[in-house]
């Protein structure tokens, strides 16, 4: 059984491996083109708040590379340093993709709401469910594989709520974009190939954890079998 549950840690993690080697292709292809407004990506989120009335969140540089995000708590969209400081299509479409981020928040966007409830539980499930699940079915403890079954299913359940937001996001940020005057014909077919392959490594890490509950359902099975072997 643990053979089984390697076997399935390995193939998602070169999977995501793989989603996230297309993601760098795609992303420094068209971080080498210049967008036509000649926008910057802190320039475009500055814009883009601003026309939301949202002045107020700060549009931050941090270390690191594809590293940027909206932190929901501090208020502010942290770019790393080739997003925020260069023109180009890549920089334009992701920092519209936080930006957008930044408006789900204002308008209290459901799955986002959510998903930051269930935050603190799915770390913990994620981290420490497999396990208890994988050692109570070999101690033939059902209650302790059903309570790492219910960690672990937590962490899937933010997996999955990532899906409509991040999606929903870059939806938002083509809509921007478009706003902003980003129309010509590499403008728009870059945002979306880079906003695509972005959205993209969700899927794999919501397929991934899906395939691992799989696997502990199995290991809930057993654990039933074992004690019912017993009695």
């Amino acid at each position: 059984m643990l053979g089984a549950y390697y076997l399935i840690i390995g193939a998602g993690f070169l999977l995501s491996l793989a989603i996230q080697a297309w993601l760098r292709r795609t992303y420094t292809k068209w971080s080498r083109i210049q967008n036509s407004l000649n926008l910057s990506g802190a320039e475009v989120a500055r814009h883009l708040l601003q026309s939301h009335q949202l002045s107020s969140i700060r549009v931050l540089e941090q270390k690191g590379k594809l590293t940027d995000h909206y932190d929901p708590r501090k208020k502010h969209i942290a770019l790393s340093g080739q997003i925020y400081r260069e023109p180009s299509i890549a920089s334009a479409a992701i920092a519209a993709h936080e930006t957008g981020h930044a408006l789900q928040d204002q308008d209290r966007y459901g799955p986002m709401q959510l998903r930051y409830m269930v935050l603190p539980i799915a770390t913990l499930g994620a981290q420490y469910g497999p396990w208890a699940a994988i050692i109570g079915s070999f101690i033939g403890s059902p209650s302790l594989v059903h309570y790492g079954l219910l960690g672990f299913g937590v962490a899937l359940m933010f997996q999955v709520l990532s899906l409509p937001i991040e999606f929903n996001a870059s939806t938002r940020a083509k809509e921007e974009l478009e706003s902003m005057g980003f129309t010509s014909p590499e403008d728009r077919a870059g945002a979306s190939k880079v906003l695509f392959a972005a959205a993209m490594t969700y899927v794999a890490n919501a397929a991934t954890a899906m395939a691992q509950v799989l696997f502990l359902l199995l290991l809930l099975g057993r654990s039933f079998f074992k004690s019912d072997s017993q009695e």
